[in-house]
């Protein structure tokens, strides 16, 4: 069962998304106009109810030892995906792994090598556990934006809450989808064959009420959607138009 959030701890949730270690429970008082207490223990709460897993450092292996980022995009059985997911971070050198409902590439693995034979080594242990390997790329650079929805000052304008350079070219976009977005209300087949979305452009998954859906054809993209688009090419202004509107 889902906890219901207030405004507060939507304000919370938010701030702490956005710089975890830089805000304190007086700044988020402050702008709530609420006590520092308050805000200690909703954020205790949240914590309790798992709403709130952990806080991470954001680590640019590069620079902090010229090691290299690769993500592979992974089929694993759907009856076996999340046994064969707990298997792959227990890998050395996973550092993420995303599981999504259904489908081809239900399983983002992105791993930190010290070079690419090291990186091999993490592929063949992927593979020896029985998880397919469709494609994987070295990743460029990454960065992160807390959820817009859960902002005091959210207008209702989509915003990229994730995205990875992946290398040769190709993107990996994580997105809202604002309310006057061209291709909200659209199915993905629709879009694509009105030149909204283009051929290059590959919606991965669609997240909506807190459940992360395979995208086909005939999925509808709907405001508020929190979609994830590969592309070989790179994601252009056009791509993004198409989904967070002027």
């Amino acid at each position: 069962m889902s906890y219901r959030l207030d405004d507060l701890d939507r304000r919370i949730i938010h701030a702490l998304m956005d710089d975890a270690r830089g805000t304190s429970a007086p700044q988020i008082a402050e702008a709530a106009d609420v006590t520092p207490g308050t805000v200690r223990n909703r954020i205790g709460r949240l914590e309790e109810a798992g709403v709130i897993t952990g806080y991470h450092a954001a680590v640019d292996f590069e620079q902090a030892d010229g090691r290299l980022r690769n993500l592979y995009l992974c089929n694993a059985p759907v009856a076996e995906r999340e046994k064969l997911a707990a298997k792959v971070r227990a890998i050395p050198g996973v550092v993420n792994v995303r599981e999504l409902m259904t489908g081809r590439r239900n399983l983002h693995v992105l791993a930190v090598g010290e070079d690419t034979t090291d990186l091999r080594r993490i592929a063949r242990a992927i593979t020896g556990i029985g998880v397919e390997i469709e494609d994987e790329d070295l990743v460029q650079s990454e960065t992160h934006h807390p959820y817009t929805p859960y902002s005091p000052d959210e207008g209702r304008q989509g915003s990229i809450s994730d995205f990875v350079s992946l290398s040769g070219g190709s993107e990996v976009a994580e997105m809202t989808v604002s309310e006057d977005a061209p291709i909200a209300g659209l199915t993905l087949a629709t879009a694509s064959r009105r030149g909204i979305i283009s051929d290059d452009a590959l919606v991965i998954a669609i997240e909506r009420d807190d459940e992360v859906r395979t995208a086909h054809g005939d999925t509808t993209v709907e405001a508020g959607d929190v979609v994830t688009i590969f592309s070989r090419g790179g994601v252009d202004d056009e791509e993004l138009a198409a989904f967070r509107g002027e």
